[in-house]
């Protein structure tokens, strides 16, 4: 995405248009007399973490018998990858 430059005043004025734009990842120069003095940049997004307990993670644990049998990781592997 490029880089706008915009005047104090027009920033002051969409504010909440270069906010948006800025959530996308876009990235806005604010200037005063024409020099570059601040920047509105996306914050970086953090990555949510599976708990420890969660059954995807611990099918051992959290399995059960179904059509085809109780599965555990390895049998997982070697059903979707060959392995």
């Amino acid at each position: 995405m490029l880089e706008t430059v915009i005047n104090i005043h027009a920033a002051k004025t969409h504010l909440s248009q270069l906010v948006a734009r800025a959530e996308k990842g876009g990235r806005i120069t604010i200037a005063r007399a024409g020099k570059p003095v601040a920047q509105l940049v996306p914050v970086p997004r953090r990555k949510r973490r599976l708990p420890a307990d969660d059954p995807l993670l611990n099918l051992a644990k959290f399995g059960f018998d179904g059509p085809g049998g109780k599965l555990n990781n390895e049998d997982i592997d070697r059903i979707v990858y060959g392995a």
